[in-house]
């Protein structure tokens, strides 16, 4: 790779969910493998699953993955406008790791975006500055031509930057040879001058079957296929907005093998509204013998040997919502009869006495389910931090991304919360990470479960996800023509890339 100029590529998708986040993850986990100096990026993500770097900013937690990936640490740099939807309208912004606001979707593409450009562009080319190489991810489509004038995370920073642009099709939904011609013609000239190509993602089946197609596509467009990728399975890490088609039966991916004990351990999760960082019950999926399962109905609460009430950006309507469906009158029970419940962040807050919040919903004084000898005040500045400390006779480390403080008035010391019976509650995420602790958690569970479940005595999360992200890089280097795109990488898009009619709406065609 020259060191004269960073290369770059942006990573964009026909849809949302095409596989842009572990494309551009396997990218760099390929490029890093090869001796190249990498470093994601996305300039505006939207996702309620976020990380907190080293020094103290707030990110999408796809970045954060992203960067182990490239084997970098992650900063705000990565990400410099994350979106926090608190509601189907309106989301907190967070500005280079940090909160500065809460803005309806009108008003922020009404024009606090296209303020956003220059910092996003800054942030780039400081990394750029720094590595030999970015990879960019895309949000959402390029082609979504009613938010172009204000895009400063697809076209909008492709053309500022001067980035060739990999499209990504999920050719598994269906249909992905309209969508990559689709979202080529609805492109100004100017934008499509910058579309290199294509690559197929999650494909099944006999690659010499979709050949033919490949080469009409080329034939259509001009542009080269980058690769096929076969689909694979256990590859969804640290989704951005995972589980959003349904939440009914969902499972969270995990290692293939028998519980290490007599019994299998079962745990389910609370499907809570504006849902946050569930990548925290990961770790449980991948140990042997623990099945995790999202639930929304109190019956399937019941035989439960774990409940886990996650984060959510809305602790009180997430407490509204337990109690409409009956599960806070389960959760209850649970607690009574000393079988175990652990609340994570907004889960642990609301298993509290009572909630005062004028932050977040407003609604002022909330009774708990008072699970927990805790109450909870919502503060305006966002506690970002990354805390370690002690727990069940093993080193714990996590992150902490939360406006509600919490006072605790008893109970056993649990991390920075407590723990009264069965009942745990802490703000801390990731905490479940790390192995020792984990296993001594999933020990006391058991126990208060009556399982003979026994926690594997080897199991390593991260030599587990640094599995995963090799599976990537090899998903780039065995099924993407990794030669082609490193020039493109490199050199920029090819010169003379044809126009493809009608181009976006209200343009003049192709550029001169």
């Amino acid at each position: 790779m020259s060191r004269r100029k960073a290369g770059g590529l942006l990573v964009a998708g026909t849809t949302s969910d095409a596989g842009k986040s572990v494309v551009t993850a396997g990218i760099c986990r390929w490029l890093v493998r090869q001796g190249v100096k990498v470093a994601p990026f996305k300039g505006q993500n939207m996702s309620l699953n976020s990380f907190v770097t080293r020094e103290g900013a707030e990110i999408g937690r796809a970045q954060a993955m992203q960067a182990q990936a490239a084997r970098v640490e992650p900063s705000a740099l990565m990400n410099p406008v994350l979106l926090k939807p608190g509601s189907d309208r309106s989301s907190q912004v967070v500005l280079m790791g940090k909160p500065v606001g809460e803005l309806s979707a009108r008003g922020y593409h009404g024009g606090r975006q296209e303020a956003l450009l220059s910092t996003v562009v800054e942030c780039l080319e400081e990394l750029r500055g720094t590595y030999e190489a970015v990879i960019c991810e895309g949000a959402g489509s390029p082609a979504e031509i009613n938010l172009r004038r204000t895009d400063i995370v697809n076209m909008g920073i492709a053309r500022a930057a001067r980035l060739p642009v990999l499209v990504v099709g999920d050719i598994d939904r269906g249909g992905v040879f309209a969508s990559f011609f689709g979202t080529t013609a609805l492109l100004s000239g100017e934008d499509q001058a910058l579309v290199a190509g294509y690559l197929v993602n999650k494909f099944r089946g006999d690659v010499s079957l979709l050949e033919p197609g490949l080469e009409m596509l080329h034939g259509l467009t001009g542009r080269h296929t980058y690769g096929v990728l076969p689909f694979a399975h256990g590859l969804g890490i640290d989704e951005e907005d995972g589980l959003r088609v349904s939440l009914r039966g969902a499972v969270r991916e995990s290692v293939v093998a028998p519980p290490v004990g007599e019994d299998v351990l079962r745990v389910a999760v609370c499907a809570v509204p504006l849902m946050s960082n569930f990548t925290d019950v990961d770790a449980l999926a991948a140990e042997p013998g623990v099945v995790v399962r999202f639930v929304d109905r109190a019956e399937e609460l019941v035989d439960a040997d774990l409940v886990v009430v996650p984060g959510t950006r809305g602790t009180v309507r997430a407490l509204e919502w337990l109690r409409e469906r009956g599960l806070a009158d389960v959760l209850k029970r649970r607690a009574a009869e000393g079988r175990p419940v652990l609340g994570i962040c907004g889960g642990f807050q609301l298993l509290g006495e009572h909630i005062d919040d004028e932050v977040e919903s407003r609604a002022g004084r909330v009774p708990g389910l008072g699970l927990l000898p805790v109450r909870v005040r919502f503060a305006v500045e966002k506690t970002l931090a990354r805390p370690v400390g002690q727990a069940l006779g093993e080193a714990v480390e996590g992150y902490e991304i939360h406006h509600g403080v919490a006072e605790v008035l008893g109970g056993k010391a649990f991390l920075d919360g407590c723990r009264v019976g069965s009942v745990w509650g802490t703000h801390w995420h990731g905490s479940l990470e790390g192995d020792g602790f984990r296993r001594a958690f999933l020990r006391e569970v058991a126990a208060a479960a009556g399982r003979r479940f026994v926690p594997a005595p080897d199991t390593s999360f991260g030599a587990l996800r640094e599995e995963q992200l090799d599976r990537l890089g090899d998903l780039i280097e065995e099924h993407a023509d990794t030669d082609a795109l490193l020039r493109l990488i490199e050199s920029g898009a090819p010169s003379g890339l044809p126009f493809i009619p009608p181009g976006a709406p209200g343009t003049l065609g192709a550029p001169v």
